[in-house]
């Protein structure tokens, strides 16, 4: 991903849902403008979802996302469909394809994707595809949004009817709060100073500053504030060279403990994963889990997830480092797996804890799925920053700029 293209994670995920041969890879190619998916006429041609990250004016950066159908047979197809349902869990807006002539099909398999659609609060439109073959009525199309309970549009995908009306209807149905939750901006005025931690160290990627950084650096310059970047083993020397307190100084949690030796108390201080613990999920909630590990007996199963695959350093955090601190920190033999990607476990309750990165490849639609999936289990989860501050006993100082905005509506964004 280049340095200019919108993060996945930031862009609102438009899923596409539908019974096989309904048309949903030539709709998605249509609003595309390219071909993206295979389109034939033999039934499940799609077999994975496929993604098409794009501009969608008015709304801009999108992430549209094509679905094997959901009537696929056999043990393959059993697979695919779950591959599909997988999707539901990051979509910020549904679209359901049916065929024009078969309105919902026999129903059932809509109904209940509408049922857990709307159980998630997602905004939805029903689409009626091929309408250059059959042009529904205007008694069809209310009969239709009465049993959805959505709007529902006629296009053709082949022929490129009503896909502009489509395009601007999604561009308006966008959640509420997307855009509105904000990564550190919210704790920053114009012209104030945020001093910027990062390691550079065996681990770090060669020529480079990694996504988190990059996201904050360019959230500090739309609060229209300074951000002045530097290692841990200069913090200090930039602390007494800068001649005015800085607002906020955010580190890499790997380095907490150094950093939080040298800032002084006066300071407010957080981390990288922290702030991605506020704007992606539950902030709370990964607090609360962090005490968990008081409970860890030797035997413990504790996972340990990523949302993003990468080539694994020698000192990697999630697969290295964390196990090694936990280890230390509790002094029992614990057991560790490890997820990564788009993979997260079905059978969570086997688990005491699942540590999480800080999900800055997911999107909060998604991140908060699986906190919610591992909460319903029973298993607390908490994220890597919010873990190692807690380890270092600076969780208290480490969450203190966000303490006057818990109440805030944009504390967390779920």
């Amino acid at each position: 991903m280049g340095m200019n293209t919108t993060p996945s994670g930031e862009r609102p995920h438009i899923a596409f849902f539908g019974r096989r041969n309904t048309g949903k890879s030539s709709l998605v190619n249509a609003i595309a403008g390219q071909p993206l998916s295979i389109v034939s006429e033999v039934k499940g041609t799609t077999t994975d979802p496929v993604y098409k990250a794009m501009e969608l004016l008015p709304l801009g950066p999108v992430m549209l996302i094509d679905t094997p159908g959901l009537d696929d047979e056999g043990e393959l197809g059993n697979l695919r469909v779950q591959k599909t349902r997988e999707v539901l869990a990051k979509t910020d807006i549904a679209v359901i394809v049916c065929e024009a002539r078969d309105k919902l099909g026999s129903g059932a398999l809509e109904l209940d994707l509408i049922s857990q659609i709307t159980e998630r609060r997602l905004p939805f439109v029903v689409v009626l595809n091929k309408c250059d073959i059959y042009k529904p009525s205007a008694g069809d199309i209310k009969e239709i949004e009465q049993k959805a309970g959505a709007k529902v549009l006629c296009v053709s995908a082949a022929a490129h009817d009503g896909i502009q009306e489509l395009k601007e209807y999604l561009s308006r149905i966008v959640p509420e709060d997307e855009g509105s939750c904000v990564l550190v901006r919210d704790l920053l005025q114009p012209g104030e100073l945020a001093v910027l931690v990062v390691p550079i160290d065996s681990a770090a990627p060669k020529g480079r500053l990694i996504l988190p950084q990059q996201q904050v650096i360019r959230d500090i310059l739309e609060a229209g504030a300074i951000s002045v970047v530097t290692r841990e083993t200069e913090l200090k020397q930039t602390l007494d060279k800068l001649g005015i307190k800085p607002k906020l100084v955010i580190t890499d949690s790997q380095v907490f403990e150094k950093v939080s030796a040298v800032t002084p108390g006066d300071i407010p201080l957080t981390s990288f994963s922290i702030l991605f613990a506020r704007y992606k999920g539950d902030l709370e909630e990964l607090m609360k889990g962090a005490k968990a590990i008081e409970n860890l007996k030797d035997g413990d199963k504790v996972l340990i997830a990523e949302g993003c695959t990468h080539h694994r350093q020698c000192d990697d955090i999630g697969t290295v480092k964390l196990p090694r601190w936990l280890s230390r920190y509790t002094g029992k033999k614990l057991e560790f797996d490890f997820s990564s990607g788009n993979h997260f476990p079905g059978n969570l309750s086997d688990y005491k804890i699942v540590i999480h990165c800080g999900a800055c490849m997911l999107n909060r639609m998604e991140m908060n799925h699986r906190i919610r999936t591992v909460t319903g289990c029973g298993v607390p989860i908490v994220n890597y920053g919010v873990l190692i501050a807690y380890m270092q006993g600076i969780l208290a100082r480490t969450t203190e700029p966000f303490s006057k905005m818990r109440k805030a509506d944009t504390f967390n964004c779920v």
